[in-house]
């Protein structure tokens, strides 16, 4: 069996992000989220509101995604019908295929395991009295390839219920964002004019409400490098076998590359055409780390100080370097980027040649 040579070990990054007026994500009333640490109000935003765009936007940067979706059984006919099932068949062996993967949630797969479930059906002649719940989870393990999709399981993470056997375990590990400093949320009171109004019902057609802040967050975003590793060539059978080759470490860069470029230009969606959160990175402490991963707590919130981004900058550099002599040898470090200091290209080439070099 091979060797994961990136075993515990981690590229963590701290990240300082300033947004004036947005509602980034919000809560069940439309309210800007918010949390209660080191004993005062927080902006918050959840970490799965920053995961959906940092997934999608994967994408843009060469990664063909996975499907998440309960529309499982659609999915998996159609392929069955482009190879020759009747929509009667495809959509009984559809239905058998999904009730053994999923019960109403969200299932997370590839196209070449809907294709690959499909193949199977055929090989039974789309007999749905045939199909067997054993045969569909190991058509699907094999089937799971991350070299040309689904890279994006990979980073993410899946889980099937039904059988632990198709379960992948996440490589990265988002917090969720949390403002450096006390927050209270402030509401604009609006209005909306009617075009078509008449003389006798001037004035405003429509008058709402809704909350929203501004804040510098404090980002925590974690990438297990042995599990992405382990993930990416199991997938191919490589760890059955064989050494650790150039084509693994070309496929972990890859993957690593445009995670990173996704994590740097995504925004979460929520009220873009009305506040338009559109900020980039203000700092960034990007670490390569073997052994516990390290977040930051920011307790105690900072005072502004012609802004918050300066003191936050230095708080967390403070807190960081704390942890760092705390924990002595068994921190870890094998390298150290900080933004603005490098462009995020250059992160990418000093993290490309430093986990070279562990490899």
């Amino acid at each position: 069996m091979t060797t994961n040579p990136f075993t515990n070990t981690f590229i963590e990054f701290h990240i300082l992000q300033s947004f004036p007026v947005s509602c980034l994500n919000r809560d069940d009333v439309g309210a800007p989220k918010s949390a209660i640490v080191g004993g005062v109000s927080r902006a918050r935003v959840s970490s799965q509101s920053w995961k959906r765009p940092v997934r999608l936007a994967l994408q843009d940067f060469g990664i063909k995604l996975g499907v998440r979706t309960k529309n499982i059984a659609k999915f998996i006919a159609n392929e069955c019908e482009a190879i020759g099932a009747t929509p009667e068949q495809a959509a009984t062996c559809s239905e058998i295929i999904t009730s053994y993967l999923s019960k109403d949630t969200l299932l997370f797969f590839t196209q070449n395991e809907a294709k690959a479930f499909a193949k199977y059906a055929q090989n039974l002649q789309f007999e749905d009295s045939k199909l067997k719940d054993k045969d569909i989870y190991k058509v699907s393990k094999k089937s799971l390839d991350f070299t040309s999709e689904g890279i994006d399981i990979a980073l993410f993470g899946r889980m099937v219920a039904q059988s632990a056997e198709l379960n992948v375990k996440a490589a990265c590990s988002f917090a969720h964002a949390i403002s450096t400093h006390k927050v209270a949320n402030e509401v604009e009171f609006f209005t909306a004019v009617d075009d078509l109004q008449d003389e006798d019902n001037s004035g405003s057609a429509h008058m709402g409400s809704l909350e929203y802040n501004s804040a510098t967050y404090y980002r925590y975003i974690s990438l297990d490098l042995g599990q992405l590793y382990s993930s990416l060539v199991s997938s191919n059978d490589d760890l059955l076998g064989g050494g650790f080759d150039s084509q693994d470490l070309d496929k972990l860069l890859f993957a690593i590359e445009a995670f990173i470029k996704a994590l740097y230009m995504a925004v979460p969606t929520a009220r873009q055409t009305t506040m338009s959160g559109a900020s980039m990175w203000d700092y960034a402490k990007v670490l390569l780390r073997k052994g516990q991963r390290l977040q930051l707590s920011f307790d105690k919130p900072v005072k502004a100080k012609e802004g918050y981004l300066q003191p936050s900058i230095e708080s967390l550099n403070q807190e960081l370097a704390l942890k760092e002599k705390m924990s002595g040898s068994l921190f870890g470090k094998i390298a150290e980027i900080t933004l603005p200091d490098s462009s995020i290209d250059d992160l990418i080439d000093q993290l490309r040649s430093a986990i070279t070099q562990e490899g």
